[in-house]
């Protein structure tokens, strides 16, 4: 096989799933998240933060539901 592709276009539509610790938040933001320790953020390639939500299965249905490809990063 010898064809030619475009690598970024597979990266064009991957998302990151990363867990993250509510400690870690902002004092404004650890005040909405109750009594959760560990939220989950999605991530573009940039690294720019899409979402951050409650858990790692919304953050992989929220990502699916917008046609994108989401990835754990540990």
């Amino acid at each position: 096989m010898d064809t030619k592709f475009d690598i970024n276009e597979l990266a064009s539509d991957i998302v990151y799933v990363k867990p993250v610790l509510a400690a870690d938040l902002p004092e404004d933001m650890r005040e909405q998240v109750g009594d959760l320790e560990t939220l989950f953020a999605v991530h573009n390639a940039e690294g720019e933060q899409l979402a951050l939500v409650a858990n790692r299965k919304l953050a992989f249905h929220l990502a699916r539901e917008n046609d994108m490809n989401p990835v754990t990063v540990h």
